[in-house]
């Protein structure tokens, strides 16, 4: 076959002159790690060809052997090696020290969407609950619908987290669990949100981190499903999404990386034409979210940081709607806040009055509305309790004399012994509440029977599993930081990074299509 030509990209990228039925896989690896300058030698360089790994195999087979043709285009990688000296061993011990952590991960998730879904009396001082856009409370679906879509969520935001430390192989497997959290749900309701969609195109980007072309099957079903998605969340253009945020766009880096995305997917797939039309669209969008450093400055000048005056510049088209929305990201934060340290204290109250026979909390909006039609609260909180938080029968026992008068002395007689226990536990500095709260309490007037199926004192149900304390704060923490912008919030470096690097891929190809 004689001299050929073959068009390298990636770690290194130029045109080598081989001798195809001369050259194995082995000699192109070390030629490649030579230019590249890959300190690890040969094994720290993969080469892919036409979405194929080319292996050393025994070594004797040639490039012309393995279908490598001139002009073939080849995809150098650079990857992690043993640099360090570690044995097989500890090897082992590190990716079964990551299996264990993923495992807890996902149990932890499940066990936090479980608590919060149900309408169960939280262990911790918070809520986990669904928003809006806007940041409004919703429900969407059933209780299982809501336990999923908080999992799917809570994963999301863990994988994001450890893209952002560039830890894609961990990040891909938390969003596929998310995938399979979010699979669970409705899918009217998943049609209705672009959660889903946004991950899709997540995995996709982690492939393209990894550089591992195995996954070219799957990339484009994934990007044609996520875009599908996104329209029919976001509205034609993103008509919806633009009344929704009152006339800015957030989507514009997520934009950019599905078309790149589908550039690099078309490249690898041969159809050269279609990879320069999506990769010259999403060069433009790169070069429209581009901000000028006066304007950084500006923005930095007034006090905000860097990262939130970079954020507000590429979701607003101006300087003005930029500050606009800076303010009112203050004020969110403000309130939020403020709503939390209300729902803390929510909750507090509510631990106050324990749980329902079935395990539930006092419902906050029945027990405001008969308060409201002058009963006293702690009455109403235990009427409601003991009749599993329906209203008319809570009702019919207010306004029972006899019902009500028992209602009465069972808060009395407990309050004494709560003020018995505080005083022992000051006096022996010991901590018995836990164990006082199953201490059955007597009707103080038998001849007035009470519900069988209400037990006269709260109970605090016992927790069924132990619970993962260090990775459940792990998972609400990410939540907590997040906002309705997280997910388009896109540094957009490594996308230009890869947008010059397939332009050049491409450029150095036969210009030929298909």
């Amino acid at each position: 076959m004689g001299m050929a030509k073959l068009r390298v990209g990636g770690s290194w990228s130029g045109v080598l002159e081989v001798d195809l039925d001369d050259w194995s896989v082995g000699m192109l690896r070390e030629e490649v790690a030579n230019r590249s300058n890959c300190g690890g030698g040969p094994q720290c360089i993969n080469l892919i060809c036409a979405g194929r790994v080319l292996k050393d195999g025994d070594g004797s087979e040639k490039l012309s052997q393995l279908g490598v043709k001139n002009n073939a285009k080849i995809l150098a990688s650079k990857v992690s090696t043993d640099q360090d000296g570690k044995s097989v061993k500890e090897e082992f011990l590190a990716e079964e020290e990551r299996a264990k952590r993923i495992s807890r991960l996902k149990a932890s998730a499940t066990n936090l969407a479980s608590r919060h879904a149900d309408g169960s009396l939280p262990v911790e001082d918070f809520n986990l609950e669904l928003e809006n856009q806007s940041g409004e409370k919703v429900k969407l679906g059933s209780e299982t619908d809501q336990r999923a879509l908080m999992m799917g969520l809570m994963l999301h935001a863990n994988a994001k987290a450890l893209m952002r430390r560039e830890q894609y192989r961990d990040a891909l497997e938390v969003l596929t669990m998310g995938e399979e959290a979010f699979s669970l749900c409705d899918p009217k309701l998943i049609e209705m949100v672009d959660n889903v969609s946004i991950l899709q195109i997540d995995m996709v980007w982690c492939y393209l981190m990894l550089r591992d072309i195995s996954w070219l099957s799957v990339a484009g079903i994934r990007l044609a499903k996520a875009r599908e998605g996104i329209e029919r969340a976001h509205g034609k253009e993103s008509s919806r999404l633009r009344v929704l945020q009152g006339g800015r766009y957030p989507e514009l880096a997520l934009y950019l990386r599905i078309e790149l995305l589908e550039g690099v997917v078309a490249y690898h797939s041969g159809q050269l034409q279609k990879s320069k039309d999506a990769l010259i669209s999403a060069r433009a969008r790169y070069f429209q979210l581009q901000i000028p450093d006066e304007t950084l400055s500006l923005l930095m000048s007034m006090g905000y940081k860097e990262d939130e005056s970079k954020r507000a510049l590429r979701m607003n088209l101006d300087v003005a709607s930029a500050i606009d929305f800076l303010i009112e990201e203050k004020e969110k934060k403000a309130r939020k806040r403020e709503e939390d340290i209300r729902r803390q204290k929510e909750i507090k109250e509510l631990k106050g009055y324990g749980v329902t026979p079935l395990k539930k909390s006092v419902d906050l909006q029945k027990l405001n509305e008969l308060i409201s039609i002058g009963f006293e609260k702690e009455i109403v909180a235990e009427a409601l309790r003991r009749n599993e938080n329906d209203i008319q029968k809570a009702l019919d026992d207010l306004t029972n004399p006899e019902t009500n008068a028992v209602i009465q002395d069972v808060i009395i007689s407990r309050k004494r012994k709560r003020s018995r226990r505080a005083e022992n536990h000051a006096s022996s500095g010991s901590d018995s509440a836990s164990a006082s709260n199953t201490i059955p309490e007597q009707n103080p007037n038998p001849s007035v029977p009470l519900p069988e199926t209400a037990p006269l004192l709260p109970e605090i149900a016992p927790m069924e599993e132990v619970r993962d304390v260090e990775m459940e704060e792990e998972l609400t923490e990410e939540l907590y930081r997040a906002d309705a912008y997280s997910d388009y919030d896109i540094q957009i470096t490594k996308e230009g990074e890869a947008i010059n690097e397939y332009l050049a891929l491409l450029a150095s190809a036969p210009q030929t299509s298909t």
